[in-house]
């Protein structure tokens, strides 16, 4: 078996207690399916239904081989780790589950979560990036923070969110894995939204390479660009770039600003209702 990522964290061996004195922090048990509800944070929304099945099967001849997390509510508990083992649990007719029962605060419920789907690639890329916007959003984390929580790097975590600049339907073609998130990224590089989905229908209909899409976008972007040169190229301040690259990580969306003698304007792209609502949350 190969080595965990490091920043990943530890998995269940973090959660299970390994001391006696640990004991108070995390306890493990046998928790009443029926009593267990899911994470409303939890990252991932899709589960594949023959996956389940399969898991289902494996669970009425082997069992539970890895407890799922759960934290104690009002009414019974949530589940802050392990909702596929759970859903499989009760569709193979147990009664009970093992659990680690843990107290935990809503942002490390959510890390939690996140970390052990991406430990298991059970996210797929557009549900990865809205888990990474939530935490930016709800918890008021930064790229940096997000990226050392989840053990990847911050450009890594920014090209992710960058899926969500895309137009809805390029966004469901990637969410249910008929376009690959570098094919989809590339398409990032026009501004043009309908030429954009025609390339996006056109790359998964044919079944285009990252490499190809890049080369169509590279192509219509030489269609679109003046012949003429122009007379004058304004220099821009280094501090006018470095403001600009800290407003589109912070946004999350592109951002341009035109700057020339003192004055300028500040042009921010939003590709939805839902991104634009997200763009005023963090400047207010």
């Amino acid at each position: 078996m190969s080595p965990r990522k490091a920043g990943l964290g530890r998995g269940l061996e973090a959660l299970i207690p390994s001391e006696p004195d640990e004991i108070s922090e995390s306890v493990l048990l046998q928790v009443p399916v029926d009593e267990i509800e899911a994470n409303p944070d939890q990252p991932r929304s899709r589960f594949d239904d023959v996956g389940l099945d399969e898991l289902s099967a494996s669970i009425k001849e082997v069992g539970i081989l890895q407890p799922i997390v759960v934290t104690h509510t009002d009414t019974g508990y949530t589940l802050v780790a392990g909702e596929r083992r759970w859903r499989a649990a009760k569709r193979a007719g147990l009664d009970t589950i093992p659990a680690v029962t843990r107290e935990a605060s809503g942002d490390s419920t959510l890390v939690e979560s996140l970390v052990e789907n991406v430990q298991r690639q059970d996210l797929t890329p557009l549900e990865e990036a809205h888990a990474y916007r939530q935490l930016l959003e709800d918890f008021g984390m930064t790229q940096e923070q997000v990226a050392d929580r989840v053990g990847k790097s911050r450009p890594a975590v920014s090209n992710t969110l960058r899926l969500l600049q895309l137009p809805g339907p390029v966004q469901t073609l990637v969410d249910a894995g008929h376009l690959s998130a570098g094919a989809a990224r590339a398409l990032l590089g026009l501004d043009d939204e309908k030429y954009v989905m025609y390339l996006a229908e056109k790359a998964h209909a044919e079944g285009w390479s990252v490499r190809q899409v890049e080369e169509a976008v590279r192509t219509r972007r030489e269609m679109e660009s003046p012949t003429r040169k122009e007379s004058v190229r304004v220099v821009r301040p280094v501090e006018i770039i470095e403001l600009e690259k800290r407003l589109i990580e912070r946004l999350g969306t592109k951002v341009n600003i035109s700057y020339r003698n003192e004055r300028g304007k500040v042009e921010i792209r939003f590709g939805s209702i839902e991104e634009l609502e997200h763009i005023y949350r963090v400047i207010s």
